[in-house]
């Protein structure tokens, strides 16, 4: 073991009270906790085996166009699907169960295990792997040595280091240069992430800019379907969705649509928080500061008098977006980088933000320059955006139609990053 990943293995065991603490609250009754160690994962995928991990809800979203093109262009394969928290263990599951009957049966979700050599070596062992894909920025040393201590090829998918992440990842130099060695291919997602991971020590020989996966929107017939339905059984009111909020923003938003209601009087604002463990604080905040709430999980019907929606579920965010005529994306009127302002685009809807984008700022970039993404930094300033669309409905429709349009013409990136792949699995020759 080289001295970065011993100093970084001897770390993780002086920290593993912390860690445990942290993790082992990242749980799903049905899962056994063993799997934080890389035990209990039966039953696995039968036949060989393409292992995908996805961070969180929002890495799990954006690899569903990779998923389903992996199980078309792989049909003797089976998949297996990890994540780190409970809520992107959840989204997985919905996502397995939105799949037809006969790829449902070849996808199962466990969770990843911590990052212990011991842990490393047991999971790899277990599941062993054809073919390895890292979601993004998920690089652990001790699984990425496990790989190639098996031979199983490793591609990171969708490569994305923010400015933010990249200092920080700058100071392991070392450690990182040392994991990155051990990675096949390195599809990124513009040519500025790949440069960042160039100079933390992947070889430029091995690294390939494909775009966003984010941009592979599947169809949302389904979803705008029932986002007019609510809608309408809403009473057709004004509505805005706020998705993926965070702590500290949704006070935020409440201002604004305190002030928002002084023009709009018959307004109604969605609230669809980040973190489930915040419905019960935010649904407290939202009656402690007057308004009327009605909550989505206890089927509470929206009303005429209902002020606020909160939509206190999970896997419902596309079907609330296209509930609304506008859409906020959290995460960004606090500076927590932002989350994806393409999903509520994909429906045809004009987008509104905050000014910290950090973590999205490549795919924010085409919106912003074609008019389609409006970005705020004060509830006033959002009241004032909310009000202009709301006064407006065909500019905003055309604000819309433009960020759907950024999405198209974006496409590509998966047919890229499939072909790519088949360097390290190839294709099998009975599949066209």
């Amino acid at each position: 073991m080289g001295w970065p990943r011993f100093a970084y293995s001897a770390a993780l065991y002086t920290l593993s009270p912390l860690i445990t603490w942290r993790i082992w609250r990242e749980q799903v009754p049905t899962y056994s906790r063993l799997q934080r160690l890389g035990m209990r994962l039966d039953p696995l995928p039968s036949g060989p085996t393409i292992w995908l991990h996805c961070a969180s809800v929002g890495e799990v979203r954006a690899a569903r166009p990779l998923i389903e093109g992996l199980l078309q262009r792989y049909p003797a394969h089976g998949l297996l699907m990890t994540t780190l928290t409970a809520t992107g263990a959840k989204q997985a599951l919905t996502l397995i169960n939105d799949q037809p009957d006969q790829d449902r049966a070849r996808i199962v979700h466990r969770f990843l295990p911590l990052d212990y050599p011991g842990a490393a070596k047991r999971f790899m062992a277990r599941v062993k792997p054809a073919l390895a894909l890292l979601f993004e920025t998920e690089l652990w040393p001790n699984l990425l040595h496990a790989c190639r201590r098996h031979k199983v090829p490793v591609a990171v998918v969708n490569g994305r280091l923010s400015p933010r992440a990249f200092a920080r990842y700058q100071r392991l130099r070392p450690l990182m240069a040392s994991a990155l060695a051990n990675v096949s291919w390195l599809a990124a997602k513009s040519s500025a992430d790949a440069e960042r991971f160039n100079r933390l020590g992947c070889c430029v020989d091995a690294t390939s800019v494909v775009g966003s996966l984010k941009f592979e929107m599947p169809s949302h017939d389904r979803e705008l379907e029932e986002g007019e339905r609510l809608h309408h059984e809403w009473g057709g009111r004004p509505v805005w969705v706020a998705g993926s909020t965070r702590d500290g923003e949704e006070t935020l938003l409440l201002e604004a649509h305190r002030q928002l209601v002084t023009r709009y009087p018959e307004a109604l604002l969605v609230v669809v928080p980040r973190h489930p463990k915040r419905f019960d604080e935010v649904a407290r905040l939202c009656r402690d500061e007057g308004w009327s709430l009605s909550r989505r999980r206890q089927q509470q019907p929206v009303t005429p008098h209902t002020d606020v929606y909160l939509a206190d579920t999970l896997g419902e965010l596309s079907v609330l977006y296209a509930a609304g005529s506008v859409a906020y994306v959290g995460g960004s009127l606090v500076p927590l980088g932002g989350h994806n302002v393409l999903e509520p685009a994909a429906l045809g809807r004009p987008v509104i933000t905050g000014p910290f984008l950090d973590n999205f700022a490549d795919v924010a970039e085409p919106l912003l320059a074609a008019g389609a993404l409006t970005q705020v930094d004060s509830p006033t300033a959002l009241a004032e955006a909310l009000v202009c669309h709301f006064d407006d409905p065909a500019a905003a429709q055309r604000q819309g139609q433009a960020g759907y349009e950024v999405i198209k013409a974006q496409a590509g990136a998966l047919t890229r990053t499939l072909d790519g792949l088949t360097r390290l699995l190839p294709q099998p020759r009975s599949v066209v």
